[in-house]
């Protein structure tokens, strides 16, 4: 009788963890799509941006996140595959997929909270010596063109303020045609506005465009840490399931073999 209680103790443990474990990939997957999202539109919300920015680590993180999620994605399918079959190999296999990817998206959280503490400082040293010295230089459109979207979205004029630009290579070039500042700072872009750097013309933002800039990145790297880190967390609660899904198994077959 004690025997056949624990049988059907132990069958009926497999077929819950069994179910879980399908459910828990299913939200896997989800949550894998909803990292890689979170990957792309980090690189393309303001992607012209990361060229203003003097290190790479804010699109590796990023990167990192996209290659989390589609590993994420095709492992949570093979994981429903292999709980429904219930052969103990491709189990395994999973077990070890899952803490790789565990790795791989904590590399990307803790990447984003390293660089989070340091992008104040990145940005103070770095932000307005490459706007003053590369904007509409030859060979350097693509910062031109993240200087002009900068100072337009965020409604800013200058790294720390306006007079930045005044001892710029541009500004003091006879390209700038009489400009103190560039067009993009002026609130209504016309032809030569940059000429006039009264309030009234252009945007006179406390703290200029690192604050907002900062701000902005702050966020982002915020929800990519966040992001990392809550679902290499799931993963992990995920590895212990299976672990313990395998080990039922194991014991099954060792209980039919001893049977037999």
């Amino acid at each position: 009788m004690t025997a056949v209680y624990k049988d059907d103790q132990g069958d009926w443990m497999t077929v819950c963890l069994k179910y879980l474990l399908f459910v828990f990939n299913v939200l896997f997957w989800v949550g894998g799509a909803a990292v890689m999202g979170v990957g792309i539109w980090t690189l393309i919300d303001k992607s012209d941006y990361l060229s203003l920015l003097a290190s790479s680590t804010f699109a590796v993180s990023a990167y990192i996140l996209i290659l989390a999620g589609a590993l994420v994605m095709v492992t949570g399918f093979l994981g429903c595959c292999a709980v429904i079959r219930e052969q103990r190999s491709c189990l395994s296999t999973y077990f070890c997929c899952l803490l790789l990817i565990f790795l791989i998206e904590l590399v990307a959280g803790v990447l984003a909270y390293v660089y989070y503490q340091r992008l104040s400082e990145e940005l103070k040293q770095h932000l307005n010596e490459t706007m003053t010295e590369n904007y509409a230089q030859p060979g350097k459109e693509a910062i031109t063109l993240a200087v002009d979207r900068l100072q337009q979205d965020f409604k800013c004029c200058g790294s720390n303020n306006s007079f930045d630009w005044l001892h710029s290579v541009y500004m003091t070039s006879a390209v700038s045609e009489g400009r103190v500042v560039p067009d993009s700072c002026c609130k209504t872009i016309t032809t030569l506005c940059g000429r006039r750097d009264h309030p009234s013309n252009i945007y006179k933002t406390e703290g200029g465009c690192i604050t907002k800039l900062e701000q902005f990145l702050a966020d982002h790297l915020l929800i990519i840490g966040a992001v990392g880190i809550g679902v290499a967390c799931l993963q992990l609660a995920g590895a212990m399931l299976t672990a313990c899904f395998i080990y039922l198994l194991y014991k099954e077959e060792e209980e039919d073999f001893s049977a037999v």
